[in-house]
């Protein structure tokens, strides 16, 4: 489903260049929940925006159910990102102007898709992450809790193969964080490939395998 190889990535500013990932070498398994973790820095977002095709790595491979990854920023490319992986991140991304139906059905906007089906979807969406009743709600009327829900709804409604959740759990208490983490579970056991960054060692605990980095480098 997931394979890297020999994947390194460095920032460079005038003064400054920074090595965010180190020769990674790492398969995720079609149906697999995995949880990366690390202290702050040592590239586990850097690796997430590489496995969904929003950075480029300067070296080695990548490969998403068993298509070579050339190009990043060609049509082909985009259309993937599109379709087949689905983005949650610890500070929601919802747009503050759109209600979350509209939050929601965003990512379908892009594919040509009848109205009909995109409403079937995103209220199935919504449904399933237990805001029926918040879809005409604003960001700013909401908990921490309902708008990751609705980030939630966000990432499935197109049915991606792959979930990639940066830190989905970092800004809720820990009641409603573990609500979520239940989410996720149900999507992943409905056969939804997972990869979470995560710095709560009981919630890790939850997924099939932990990876750990240090300073760019698989450690365990």
């Amino acid at each position: 489903m997931i394979k890297l190889e020999n994947i390194s990535k460095t920032y460079r500013t005038r003064s400054v260049e920074t090595l965010a990932l180190d020769k990674i070498n790492l398969e995720v398994k079609r149906g697999e929940f995995v949880s990366v973790m690390g202290p702050s820095g040592c590239g586990k977002s850097t690796l997430l925006n590489i496995i969904g095709l929003l950075d480029e790595p300067d070296q080695g491979k990548l490969q998403l159910e068993g298509n070579l990854i050339t190009g990043y920023e060609d049509k082909k490319t985009a259309g993937m990102r599109n379709h087949l992986v689905g983005f949650i991140f610890q500070s929601f991304h919802l747009i503050k102007e759109l209600d979350v139906y509209d939050n929601v059905e965003l990512p379908l906007l892009y594919r040509k898709m009848p109205a009909a089906e995109r409403k079937q979807r995103v209220v199935a969406s919504l449904e399933q992450v237990g805001l029926s009743n918040r879809m005409y709600h604003y960001p700013s009327q909401m908990s921490g809790g309902q708008c990751q829900r609705a980030a939630i709804a966000r990432a499935i409604t197109g049915q991606p193969r792959i979930i990639l959740a940066d830190e989905p759990t970092g800004n809720l208490d820990s009641k409603v964080g573990h609500e979520v983490m239940g989410i996720l579970t149900d999507l992943n056991k409905a056969g939804t490939t997972i990869v979470m960054v995560t710095h709560d060692e009981s919630l890790a605990k939850e997924t099939h395998r932990i990876i750990r980095l240090f300073d760019g480098r698989l450690v365990g």
